[in-house]
């Protein structure tokens, strides 16, 4: 059986079918036949909300196995997290892996939606590989934000990318070895 991928799109007008993708191809060409790559739409790219994120999150989740592995990019990586925090799954995800995601609390992004959580990684599930990654030269999501996740999920482990964007060139490799790293 193939191992499940789920990757979370960014947020923006055109992000599924424009921008994401490309991370989505770069994925799924790094991993080859052995990963499943699901790369659901989210609904209202353009003007996301948690709640309703989170509720395609949920129905995603309800098709998955233990041992997935679970992707955001952006502010899919941010609705990730927090829900995962909020609402753990009825499975045991394989890792998680947060590409260029916005921080929502003190020294981050304010949320009408999200409330902060200082110590999100306390409400993570337990023995889940967590792997940050932001490249150095994003211009969207400052890098200072993986330092913000770094104390708030202190059992995670972080890759700062050397003059990668926020789309981080449209390159997974890291990730997808990273990813076939785990077993």
């Amino acid at each position: 059986m193939r191992r499940q991928v789920l990757f979370i799109q960014g947020a923006g007008q055109g992000t599924y079918a424009e921008w994401d993708n490309k991370l989505v191809d770069s994925l799924v060409k790094a991993l080859g036949r052995d990963y499943e790559v699901r790369y659901p739409r989210m609904p209202n790219e353009a003007d996301p909300s948690y709640l309703i994120w989170k509720q395609a999150l949920e129905k995603e989740f309800a098709s998955l196995h233990d041992g997935a592995i679970l992707i955001g990019h952006s502010v899919g990586a941010t609705v990730l997290i927090n829900a995962m925090a909020a609402d753990p799954p009825h499975f045991k995800p394989g890792g998680i892996f947060l590409v260029s995601g916005p921080f929502i609390g003190k020294g981050g992004w304010p949320s009408d939606d999200i409330e902060p959580k200082d110590e999100l990684g306390a409400d993570l599930p337990d023995g889940v590989p967590i792997h940050l990654y932001h490249g150095s030269d994003d211009e969207v999501v400052p890098i200072a934000h993986v330092e913000l996740y770094a104390r708030a999920i202190p059992q995670a482990i972080i890759r700062r990318l050397e003059g990668r964007d926020h789309q981080l060139n449209d390159d997974l490799k890291e990730i997808a070895e990273d990813i076939m790293s785990l077993g």
